[in-house]
């Protein structure tokens, strides 16, 4: 019998995580997706920090009307001004075992075009 859903996803982040590392200068962009929100992160695994982080359920992001898509595109847009902020300028992107589409992909597109390097 095959993988269930879960179990793929799990073999996914783990083939992630043994290749992308994040540094204080060039931190992972941790991306988690629940059914209704969206999390994004850096991450300096190094020090074992969070340096920046961002979500639907911030204030300012969560009185936002719009699909879930749009919503993924405006966390990626604020966790890019965030990083700039913070003096971070090209991340590592992990996907979380999610596959690149849909809002994973409207948030790594808003970050883009907020100015963050991949």
């Amino acid at each position: 019998m095959g993988l269930s859903k879960t179990e793929r996803k799990l073999r996914i982040r783990r083939r992630i995580r043994k290749t992308s590392t994040g540094t204080a200068q060039k931190p992972r962009l941790a991306v988690f997706r629940s059914n209704s929100e969206i999390y994004a992160q850096l991450i300096d695994d190094v020090a074992g920090t969070t340096l920046v982080a961002a979500s639907s359920r911030d204030k300012e992001l969560a009185k936002t009307k719009g699909s879930k898509t749009e919503v993924a595109n405006l966390v990626g847009k604020t966790i890019a001004e965030k990083a700039k902020e913070a003096g971070i300028e090209s991340v590592a992107f992990d996907r979380g075992g999610n596959l690149y589409h849909g809002r994973v992909k409207s948030l790594a597109e808003g970050a883009r075009e907020a100015g963050l390097k991949f």
